[in-house]
Protein backbone atom coordinates (compact mmCIF):
# COMPACT_ATOMS: atom_id res chain seq x y z
CA UNK A 1 0.00 0.00 0.00
CA UNK A 2 1.29 3.51 -1.33
CA UNK A 3 2.32 5.65 1.85
CA UNK A 4 0.78 9.26 2.32
CA UNK A 5 3.17 11.74 0.38
CA UNK A 6 2.95 15.38 -0.07
CA UNK A 7 2.53 17.38 -3.65
CA UNK A 8 4.42 20.59 -3.46
CA UNK A 9 1.98 23.46 -5.06
CA UNK A 10 2.56 25.14 -8.43
CA UNK A 11 5.52 26.22 -8.99
CA UNK A 12 6.23 30.01 -10.22
CA UNK A 13 9.29 29.16 -12.80
CA UNK A 14 10.02 26.17 -14.64
CA UNK A 15 11.59 23.21 -13.29
CA UNK A 16 13.71 23.21 -16.58
CA UNK A 17 14.46 26.50 -17.86
CA UNK A 18 13.86 28.38 -14.18
CA UNK A 19 12.04 31.07 -15.98
CA UNK A 20 9.13 32.65 -14.53
CA UNK A 21 5.83 31.94 -15.66
CA UNK A 22 3.59 35.16 -16.40
CA UNK A 23 0.49 35.59 -15.66
CA UNK A 24 -2.20 33.63 -18.53
CA UNK A 25 0.88 31.04 -19.15
CA UNK A 26 -0.02 27.63 -20.20
CA UNK A 27 2.10 25.05 -18.25
CA UNK A 28 2.36 21.25 -17.95
CA UNK A 29 2.78 19.72 -14.39
CA UNK A 30 4.02 16.23 -14.23
CA UNK A 31 4.02 13.86 -11.37
CA UNK A 32 6.99 10.87 -11.73
CA UNK A 33 7.10 8.03 -8.89
CA UNK A 34 10.03 9.35 -6.45
CA UNK A 35 11.08 6.68 -4.10
CA UNK A 36 8.16 5.99 -1.43
CA UNK A 37 6.25 9.19 -3.22
CA UNK A 38 6.24 11.47 -6.18
CA UNK A 39 7.80 14.76 -6.72
CA UNK A 40 6.01 17.21 -8.98
CA UNK A 41 7.77 19.46 -12.08
CA UNK A 42 6.12 22.24 -13.63
CA UNK A 43 7.45 22.74 -17.14
CA UNK A 44 6.67 26.20 -19.67
CA UNK A 45 5.23 24.79 -22.46
CA UNK A 46 9.16 25.30 -24.19
CA UNK A 47 10.46 22.98 -21.47
CA UNK A 48 7.41 20.47 -22.45
CA UNK A 49 8.27 20.54 -25.95
CA UNK A 50 11.94 19.64 -25.62
CA UNK A 51 11.18 17.38 -23.04
CA UNK A 52 13.08 13.74 -23.36
CA UNK A 53 9.85 11.67 -24.15
CA UNK A 54 11.13 8.43 -23.12
CA UNK A 55 10.88 9.22 -19.35
CA UNK A 56 7.28 9.64 -18.37
CA UNK A 57 5.70 10.53 -15.78
CA UNK A 58 2.77 8.85 -13.50
CA UNK A 59 0.30 12.02 -14.57
CA UNK A 60 0.52 15.00 -16.03
CA UNK A 61 -1.47 17.68 -17.07
CA UNK A 62 -1.95 21.35 -18.27
CA UNK A 63 -2.72 24.32 -16.91
CA UNK A 64 -2.91 28.02 -17.41
CA UNK A 65 -0.87 29.99 -14.80
CA UNK A 66 -2.52 32.50 -12.20
CA UNK A 67 -0.05 34.17 -10.03
CA UNK A 68 -0.99 33.69 -6.29
CA UNK A 69 -3.25 36.50 -4.80
CA UNK A 70 -1.85 38.53 -2.31
CA UNK A 71 -2.74 38.59 1.39
CA UNK A 72 -5.26 40.89 2.44
CA UNK A 73 -3.95 43.22 4.24
CA UNK A 74 -4.42 43.51 8.12
CA UNK A 75 -7.55 45.44 8.48
CA UNK A 76 -5.93 47.51 11.43
CA UNK A 77 -2.08 46.83 11.62
CA UNK A 78 -0.61 45.86 14.75
CA UNK A 79 1.39 48.40 15.20
CA UNK A 80 -0.64 51.10 14.26
CA UNK A 81 -2.86 50.74 16.81
CA UNK A 82 -0.19 49.80 19.78
CA UNK A 83 1.69 53.22 18.58
CA UNK A 84 -1.86 55.05 18.94
CA UNK A 85 -2.41 53.59 22.29
CA UNK A 86 1.54 54.39 23.69
CA UNK A 87 0.71 57.84 22.25
CA UNK A 88 -2.65 58.31 23.79
CA UNK A 89 -1.17 56.76 27.06
CA UNK A 90 1.71 59.05 26.88
CA UNK A 91 -0.07 62.46 26.36
CA UNK A 92 -1.91 61.56 29.39
CA UNK A 93 -5.22 63.36 28.33
CA UNK A 94 -8.48 61.72 29.92
CA UNK A 95 -10.91 62.88 27.48
CA UNK A 96 -8.60 60.07 25.61
CA UNK A 97 -9.50 57.35 28.12
CA UNK A 98 -12.30 55.91 26.01
CA UNK A 99 -9.96 55.65 22.72
CA UNK A 100 -7.50 54.06 24.94
CA UNK A 101 -9.71 51.12 26.63
CA UNK A 102 -10.79 50.27 23.04
CA UNK A 103 -7.35 50.00 21.42
CA UNK A 104 -6.54 48.15 24.43
CA UNK A 105 -9.57 46.36 23.67
CA UNK A 106 -8.34 45.60 19.81
CA UNK A 107 -4.75 44.86 21.00
CA UNK A 108 -5.95 42.44 23.87
CA UNK A 109 -7.95 40.61 20.65
CA UNK A 110 -5.00 40.33 19.19
CA UNK A 111 -3.13 39.02 21.58
CA UNK A 112 -0.47 41.42 21.72
CA UNK A 113 -1.99 43.01 25.22
CA UNK A 114 -3.03 40.64 27.79
CA UNK A 115 -4.34 41.16 30.23
CA UNK A 116 -3.63 41.21 33.92
CA UNK A 117 -5.21 41.19 37.23
CA UNK A 118 -6.49 44.21 39.18
CA UNK A 119 -7.65 44.68 42.52
CA UNK A 120 -8.86 48.33 41.68
CA UNK A 121 -11.83 47.96 39.19
CA UNK A 122 -11.19 51.34 38.11
CA UNK A 123 -7.74 50.74 36.78
CA UNK A 124 -7.00 47.87 33.86
CA UNK A 125 -3.76 46.76 33.70
CA UNK A 126 -1.88 45.02 30.58
CA UNK A 127 1.17 43.63 29.72
CA UNK A 128 2.85 43.53 26.06
CA UNK A 129 3.87 40.12 25.25
CA UNK A 130 6.82 39.47 23.93
CA UNK A 131 8.40 42.17 26.02
CA UNK A 132 6.37 42.18 29.19
CA UNK A 133 5.85 46.07 29.21
CA UNK A 134 3.12 47.05 31.55
CA UNK A 135 0.30 49.17 30.20
CA UNK A 136 -2.06 51.08 32.78
CA UNK A 137 -5.26 52.94 31.58
CA UNK A 138 -8.34 53.66 33.57
CA UNK A 139 -11.76 51.94 33.03
CA UNK A 140 -14.03 54.26 31.63
CA UNK A 141 -17.56 51.33 32.15
CA UNK A 142 -18.49 52.52 28.75
CA UNK A 143 -22.25 51.00 28.13
CA UNK A 144 -22.78 48.86 25.16
CA UNK A 145 -24.14 52.01 23.38
CA UNK A 146 -21.35 53.48 24.09
CA UNK A 147 -18.81 51.79 22.07
CA UNK A 148 -19.78 52.49 17.97
CA UNK A 149 -18.82 56.32 18.24
CA UNK A 150 -15.79 55.48 19.93
CA UNK A 151 -14.99 52.74 17.71
CA UNK A 152 -15.80 55.06 15.11
CA UNK A 153 -13.44 57.48 16.52
CA UNK A 154 -10.97 55.36 16.74
CA UNK A 155 -10.97 54.08 13.42
CA UNK A 156 -10.88 57.69 12.24
CA UNK A 157 -7.66 58.40 14.31
CA UNK A 158 -6.07 55.04 12.83
CA UNK A 159 -6.76 56.39 8.88
CA UNK A 160 -5.13 59.65 9.71
CA UNK A 161 -2.12 58.17 11.53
Amino acid sequence: MQADWDIKSRAHTCAQTGKEFAEGDFFYTLLYRDGDGFRREDLSEEAWQSRNDNIQPFSFWRSRYEPPTPPPPEPIPKDDAESLLRRMLAEQNPERANVCYILALMLERKRVLRPVESSDEDMLVYERAGTGETFVLRNPHLSIEQIPAIQQEVGELLMAG
